[in-house]
C-alpha cells in the first residue's frame, strides 16, 4: 500500500475506532489485524500512521533523526478556542524538554532526569516504596475487615506512585491528590476526545497545574539536592543556564510519567494477577515472581499503548512510502504481541527467555527514564499486596471502568472482596 492508498485499509478494519469502547475493552484482534493486514495504515479518525509490527516500531524508536519525536506531546483531539484562552491566560506552554525533545539540549536534561531514576537510587527507595505500600495497605485492610470489600486503584495503585514520587523528587507542600487530578486531567486533554465543553474544565486544572510548577521552579525554597533544584542549575549546551519554561515542561512530563502511567501499571498488574490461577499467593513470597509477572503485564498490556512519531524526510516504512511530516503512532501494546518476536503471545508466561525484548518503555534515546522505578514500585506493590491481603479475589462485575486514551489504557477500579 503507497501513500496515495489512505482510504484502501481492509473490511476487518474499516470500523477501528482507537477511542472507542470495543477497542479499548478488547484491542487484541484489532491489533493482530493490524499486523497482519496493513502493518503500516493510515486511520482517518485521527490523521496519525498506525505502525503495529515490532520490527518497525522498534525501528522508529531508534532512529530519532527519521522518525522525530516532535509531535510527541501534541493534543490529539484539537483544543477549542476556549480551552486555548483557559491555558493562554496561565501562560500554558510546553517547550520541547523530554518526550518531545529531537534537539541538542535533550541529552542533558535526561541526564538530569535519569541521576533521580537510576538503579542504585531506586533500590534505596525500596523500603520507601514498602513502607508507603504497608501504610495504604492497612487501611484497604481495615476496611475489607468491616465491609467485605475494597476499591485498589483509588486508595492503593494511585497514590503509592504519587507519594514516593514525592519523596523521591523532594515535592513538597502539596496533596498527592491534588498531583493526581491535575495528572489525569493533563493525559485526558492532550491524549483524549473531550468534548468542547470537558475541555475546558480540563484546561483549567492544567492550567492550575502549569501554574503550580511555574512558581515551584521559579521559587529558591526547592531543597538542594530536590529535582526542582538539580533542573535550575542545569546548564544548556550554548553555557546558558536552563530556562523556567523549559525546566517547567520537564516537570510536567515527569511528573504525569512518574505517577499516573505508574499507577496504570500498578492496576494492570493487581488485576491481571487476581485473574491468574493461583498467582496470587505466590507472588506474596516466592522469589522473583513479582517482578517476572510485572515484566509479562508490560509486555502484553503496558499502561503507555502507543507513542508518536513525525517523519523528517520520506520514507519507506513496511513497505508503505511515507511523506516527509507523516504522523505515527506506534502500537507499543501490538508490538508486544508480535508472534514474530514472542512465542504463544496470547499466553501469560512469566519468565519467558526474551521477556526484556518489550518496548513498553520506547527504545533508543527517548527509552523511558523512569523504567526502573516503574518495575520496581510495581513488582512492591504486587508483592507486599499479596502478603497482606492473601485471601482476597476480584469482585464480579459486568464492566470494569477502563481508561481508554490513545496512548494510555488501564482498569479505573480494581474492586476486590474476601471469599465467602
Amino acid at each position: 500500500m503507497g501513500a496515495a492508498d489512505r482510504g484502501d485499509a481492509h473490511n476487518s478494519l474499516g470500523l477501528l475506532d482507537l477511542f472507542g469502547d470495543g477497542f479499548v475493552r478488547a484491542p487484541y484482534s484489532w491489533l493482530e489485524s493490524l499486523r497482519s493486514e496493513a502493518p503500516v495504515r493510515y486511520d482517518p479518525n485521527t490523521g496519525l500512521w498506525l505502525v503495529s509490527r515490532y520490527h518497525d516500531v522498534r525501528r522508529v524508536l531508534l532512529d530519532s533523526a527519521l522518525f522525530r519525536p516532535d509531535n510527541a506531546q501534541h493534543a490529539v483531539t484539537p483544543l477549542a478556542v476556549a480551552a486555548l484562552r483557559v491555558l493562554a491566560r496561565a501562560g500554558f506552554t510546553l517547550p520541547p524538554a523530554l518526550a518531545n525533545n529531537g534537539s541538542a539540549s535533550h541529552p542533558g536534561l535526561r541526564r538530569v532526569v535519569t541521576r533521580f531514576f537510576n538503579v542504585r537510587r531506586v533500590a534505596a527507595a525500596v523500603p520507601a516504596i514498602e513502607r508507603i505500600a504497608e501504610e495504604l495497605l492497612g487501611t484497604a485492610q481495615k476496611q475489607i475487615k468491616t465491609t467485605g470489600s475494597c476499591e485498589l486503584f483509588t486508595s492503593f495503585a494511585q497514590i503509592l506512585p504519587c507519594r514516593v514520587l514525592m519523596e523521591l523528587l523532594g515535592i513538597e507542600g502539596i496533596a498527592p491528590i491534588t498531583l493526581i487530578s491535575w495528572s489525569d486531567a493533563s493525559l485526558e486533554l492532550f491524549w483524549g476526545r473531550p468534548t468542547p465543553e470537558r475541555q475546558v474544565e480540563l484546561a483549567s486544572h492544567v492550567a492550575e497545574f502549569h501554574q503550580w510548577l511555574t512558581a515551584t521552579v521559579r521559587s529558591s525554597t526547592s531543597p538542594p539536592d530536590s529535582f526542582i533544584a538539580a533542573l535550575t542549575r542545569h546548564r544548556l549546551p550554548d553555557g546558558k543556564l536552563l530556562d523556567v519554561e523549559t525546566a517547567v515542561a520537564a516537570c510536567f512530563f515527569v511528573f504525569i510519567a512518574g505517577q499516573s502511567t505508574t499507577g496504570q501499571l500498578i492496576a494492570t498488574v493487581l488485576q491481571r494477577a487476581l485473574a491468574e490461577p493461583g498467582l496470587w499467593p505466590r507472588s506474596a513470597h516466592e522469589a522473583g515472581l513479582a517482578e517476572a509477572w510485572v515484566e509479562e503485564v508490560l509486555r502484553r498490556e503496558p499502561p503507555v499503548t502507543t507513542w508518536r512519531r513525525v517523519t523528517a524526510q520520506p520514507v519507506e516504512l513496511g513497505e508503505v512510502e511515507l511523506p516527509a511530516g507523516a504522523e505515527l503512532l506506534l502500537m507499543l501494546m501490538g508490538s508486544g504481541s508480535d508472534p514474530d518476536v514472542f512465542a504463544a503471545p496470547e499466553l501469560m508466561c512469566p519468565h519467558r527467555a526474551n521477556i526484556r525484548h518489550h518496548l513498553a518503555f520506547g527504545a533508543g534515546r527517548h527509552r523511558c527514564p523512569g523504567a526502573s522505578l516503574a518495575r520496581t514500585e510495581a513488582a512492591v506493590a504486587l508483592r507486599v499486596a499479596a502478603r497482606h491481603l492473601p485471601d482476597l479475589q476480584l469482585t464480579e462485575s459486568p464492566k470494569t471502568p477502563m481508561l481508554g486514551l490513545l496512548s494510555f489504557r488501564a482498569p479505573l477500579s480494581v474492586a476486590v472482596e474476601q471469599p465467602r
